[in-house]
């Protein structure tokens, strides 16, 4: 279903009868001076691509329809939060733009250091509601990520930040966690399919159920995996170079049809599967 941005409010001035040259200018001055004033009320506004409500052109919120496709980006972090409405929406003090028309519907946090209005969005963590059942893929920078209660596919990406993920997913949901200089770590994550990455960080996942497969992969840190209780056999794959392995799932038979694989990697640090 395409998204539909709430509808943008602008402020236009009126025009009167001409009572002579000065009167004109007068009317035209404060006609401008009208505009301004609705535009960049408590110094926000307009921006392009918004979808507006009584804030002027700031985005406020869109109708997105559950197993949709969303993209955020942003220059800093984000908390993200799955609820049961169609609404995409933003706390009233976060600058946004709204693009409908893109290959994937997008909702950009603006980021202007030279802005003052845009600098709480700069390495910072807004918050942002969105449908729970979303595809979503978040692009951020300098920040964390969190993510909380949406039931689709994760697809996250940030530099210089932790990744957090909270009662995400569903068993058919590919899962892709990825950030530099920072760990990873997800509690009651649903999937069929996990790839978690790291350089500089911990890998700490609970899973609440049994994926296919899951990739778990940092440089300088831990790789610490929960399965669920009774869950099927893997192939495992765990290795570490300055640390400890510990993996406390069985291997499937020879003849299993069900080949299900871990693969869990760093150099410093241990590296550990368990079923709880």
């Amino acid at each position: 279903m395409t998204a539909s941005p709430s509808r943008v409010r602008r402020s236009r001035g009126g025009q009167g009868p001409r009572h002579g040259g000065r009167a004109a200018w007068a009317g035209c001055a404060f006609a401008l001076l009208l505009t301004l004033t609705a535009c960049d009320r408590d110094g926000a506004g307009p921006w392009p691509g918004a979808a507006g409500s009584a804030r002027g052109d700031l985005f406020e919120s869109a109708s997105l329809a559950d197993g949709s496709r969303l993209l955020v980006t942003t220059e800093g972090g984000v908390r993200i939060v799955g609820t049961d409405d169609e609404s995409v929406t933003v706390d009233e003090a976060t600058p946004a733009r709204w693009d409908a028309d893109a290959a994937t519907p997008t909702l950009d946090l603006l980021c202007d250091h030279g802005d003052e209005r845009t600098q709480d969005n700069c390495g910072g963590m807004p918050l942002v509601h969105v449908p729970a059942g979303v595809t979503l893929t978040v692009r951020a920078r300098n920040a964390g990520i969190e993510v909380d209660g949406v039931r689709g596919a994760l697809t996250l990406n940030t530099v210089n930040g932790d990744v957090t993920v909270h009662d995400a997913g569903t068993k058919d949901a590919r899962q892709h966690l990825v950030t530099r200089n920072g760990s990873v770590r997800a509690d009651g994550l649903a999937a069929r399919d996990v790839s978690v990455e790291t350089v500089n960080g911990d890998v700490d996942l609970l899973c609440t159920t049994s994926p296919g497969t899951l990739d778990g992969v940092t440089r300088n840190g831990s790789v610490r995996v929960t399965l669920p209780a009774g869950g099927p056999p893997y192939e495992t794959d765990a290795s570490t170079v300055n640390g400890r392995t510990v993996v406390d799932v069985p291997t499937p038979a020879a003849d299993s049809a069900d080949r299900r694989r871990l693969t869990l990697r760093t150099v410093n640090g241990d590296t550990e599967v368990r079923r709880g």
